[in-house]
């Protein structure tokens, strides 16, 4: 039987004599497709902020996040730890409004006497530092004074201040609980001069809503989701979203970010609320910074990397403190940290890395213990080979027509597919695990063909375990 030629634009009768030929580029892509990583940011902006709240929009600087959001505030602050990690990142922020019934966080500290020596007094605010030099002499309320001049030259300060005489209030620019996080630190070495207060941020209350700015941008895909908050409410809006646009049917999937400076109990009360295969949590105990830049700065280093099955190991998360040494983990909390779903963040030679990525996910519906999921890479890569299956059966089959004869061919290009994946070890075991994959024809629908594709998906090195024999 001789081999039926279809065509897209030759009509089959025409009679006027010519030779009519046409292109078809349905089988021009051989490979895989890329896989660059887009981002998105929800983070609080400022009413001094040109950008209309809840309006996505596409940056490639933080000097644009500043102008558009505001100076200081964390959406320009995300963005600005975001391209300081990946400067090539293709980001989009979008900016909320401070809730209506939200109050900012405060700190304060006082300082009185009249300097005998030289010396400096520094604030530090979120891991970032105001210094000035103090000369013999010098009252307490002078010091206090050049203080705030000193902050609030500085366009991106996280926090205003004000105060009479030596006494010196923080407020943050942004409202909500998020700025109980940043941590407030004072050091006087001065003779003569001494400290009162500084003991943190506080009474902040009240998060704004992410919820309103998901729904913004539903039907877009965005990779890699970085919230600014980390409140049960918000986390759980950001969960049901993920998992909305990953779903089966709409097929955008992604991987939402947050982080965590906390204790490791109440990181991992968080993370068991959350429990989604798709919803990192990096954890960087006692951060000076809040929570907000770590999620920024953990999102925008996973974006950098578009191998979906390679581990993000060791990798350095820039634009975060160095903590002191009482406050880096052990080992048994690293490990109880990996248990329940917390991505440990840990200092290695005076930087910041990513000690392993996992997810939130523990349990399952029935609260067994779960770890299909555990490595972010799974699902990462999961989402990669579909969306390598679906682009190739698109290219191949735009219109054509479902009989027996076309299955195998069907099978065919899916085989090519995971051969491919193999090749740049994404998955692995394809000719084992051939017979597994199964094309049936619906006993339902006339127009529908179904299949059951394996994929095991490629692993980490992440434990290699040694004996060593002593030999005299």
């Amino acid at each position: 039987m001789a081999d039926h030629i279809s065509f897209d634009t030759i009509p089959g009768s025409i009679r006027v004599p010519g030779q009519y030929i046409e292109f078809n580029t349905r089988n021009a892509v051989q490979g895989l497709p890329q896989n660059p990583q887009k981002m998105l940011i929800i983070a609080p902006m400022l009413t001094a902020g040109r950008q209309a709240a809840l309006t996505p929009v596409q940056l490639f600087s933080d000097a644009d996040a500043a102008d558009l959001f505001g100076g200081g505030s964390w959406a320009h602050l995300m963005t600005r730890q975001a391209f300081l990690n990946n400067p090539y990142l293709d980001l989009t922020v979008i900016g909320v409004a401070d809730g209506g019934g939200s109050v900012a966080a405060t700190a304060s500290v006082s300082l009185s006497g009249t300097a005998t020596g030289s010396g400096i007094v520094t604030i530090r605010i979120g891991g970032k530092a105001y210094s000035v030099a103090v000369a013999r002499g010098e009252a307490a309320a002078a010091v206090a004074t050049r203080i705030r001049a000193a902050v609030t030259a500085d366009s991106a300060a996280v926090a205003t201040t004000g105060g009479a005489d030596g006494a010196l209030v923080f407020t943050m620019k942004n409202k909500g609980q998020i700025g109980n996080e940043p941590q407030f630190d004072v050091a006087v070495a001065v003779a003569g001069l001494s400290q009162s207060g500084g003991t943190g941020f506080a009474s902040g209350a009240g998060d704004a809503d992410i919820a309103p700015a998901l729904a913004k941008v539903a039907g877009k895909q965005y990779h890699i989701i970085v919230s600014a908050f980390n409140d049960d409410a918000n986390n759980k809006a950001l969960s049901s979203h993920i998992s909305q646009v990953s779903n089966a049917i709409e097929q955008r999937g992604c991987v939402g970010v947050i982080g965590w400076r906390g204790t490791l109990a109440t990181g991992t009360a968080a993370t068991a609320k959350i429990n989604d295969g798709r919803v990192v949590c990096g954890w960087y105990k006692n951060a000076a910074e809040s929570g907000c830049m770590i999620a920024a700065g953990l999102g925008a280093v996973m974006a950098f990397e578009e191998d979906p099955a390679r581990p993000l190991n060791t990798l350095e998360v820039k634009g975060l403190a160095v903590t002191a040494d009482a406050d880096w983990p052990l080992f048994a909390e690293c490990n109880n940290a990996l248990y329940n779903g917390l991505t440990p963040l840990t200092v290695v030679a005076g930087k910041v890395q990513i000690m392993r990525a996992v997810s939130t996910y523990t349990k399952s519906a029935a609260n067994a213990d779960d770890p299909s999921l555990l490595d972010i890479t799974t699902i990462r890569t999961l989402d990669y080979v579909r969306r390598a299956i679906k682009e190739r059966i698109a290219l191949r089959f735009p219109r054509d027509k479902l009989s027996d004869n076309m299955v195998p061919s069907v099978r065919s290009e899916i085989l090519d597919v995971l051969y491919k994946l193999e090749e740049i070890e994404v998955i692995e075991n394809v000719e084992a695990n051939k017979p597994k994959l199964l094309l049936s024809r619906s006993v339902q629908d006339a127009n529908r063909l179904n299949a059951a594709i394996p994929s095991d998906v490629v692993n980490g090195l992440h434990v290699f375990a040694g004996r060593i024999d002593l030999i005299l």
